[in-house]
């Protein structure tokens, strides 16, 4: 799959997560400095947007804003319970002053 445009780089705050969908899909954004990760924007426990959430820097990480799941912003991976299942990661990459997505497949890992 192609990347598509996710945002204008100036629309994502440091430390912060944006919900944005691309092709139908929502992908939570989160930018540490000059790289910018993308994940599925639904919790795999409980199905509300991750993007609500807070973002853990220290961790690399999302948390769920209902149970307090942290997922893993490279790996997608589940960190904490309740949330047991990961969630997809895709490619994200800054180009200019715009971020691009390319969305995973398999609705698994993609970088």
């Amino acid at each position: 799959m192609n990347a598509v445009p996710a945002c204008a780089l100036a629309d994502l705050a440091e430390g912060t997560a944006l919900r944005v969908v691309l092709d139908g899909r929502p992908v939570a954004l989160v930018r540490f400095g000059d790289e910018v990760h993308a994940i599925d924007d639904t919790c795999s426990h409980a199905e509300v947007s991750l993007a609500e959430g807070e973002v853990d820097t220290e961790e690399c990480a999302l948390e769920c804003w209902k149970h307090g799941s942290l997922f893993d912003l490279r790996t997608g991976e589940a960190l904490t319970l309740p949330a047991i299942k990961p969630v997809a990661v895709h490619a994200a990459a800054i180009d200019g002053d715009n971020v691009f997505v390319t969305l995973a497949d398999d609705g698994r890992s993609n970088r």
